[in-house]
């Protein structure tokens, strides 16, 4: 079953994503080798493979701290919720 990723998850891998591509940034420049489309492209692929990563472990962790979460409703529940509105 697939499950929506935390806000946990939102925050640390936006704040790594740019973490890391500033340091990528950094690493290529200090190399040399020169700005362009490709090089953009590359720190925007490695970033965002690291920051997916670290949202993953995030979402792994928490999962572990508070054990599976549950489905807020099932089909049964909601049909009665929607008998008990009618009413």
């Amino acid at each position: 079953m697939l499950e929506l990723p935390s806000l946990w998850n939102l925050i640390v891998s936006t704040i790594v994503f740019f973490i890391v591509a500033w340091y990528i940034h950094r690493y290529l420049n200090e190399q040399g080798v020169p700005k362009g489309m490709t090089r953009g492209l590359l720190v925007f692929l490695l970033a965002s493979l690291v920051s997916w990563g670290a949202g993953d472990a995030v979402d792994w962790a928490q999962g572990k701290i508070e054990g599976p979460r549950q489905a807020s409703q099932t089909p049964n529940d909601l049909t009665q919720l929607l008998k008990e509105v009618g009413r």
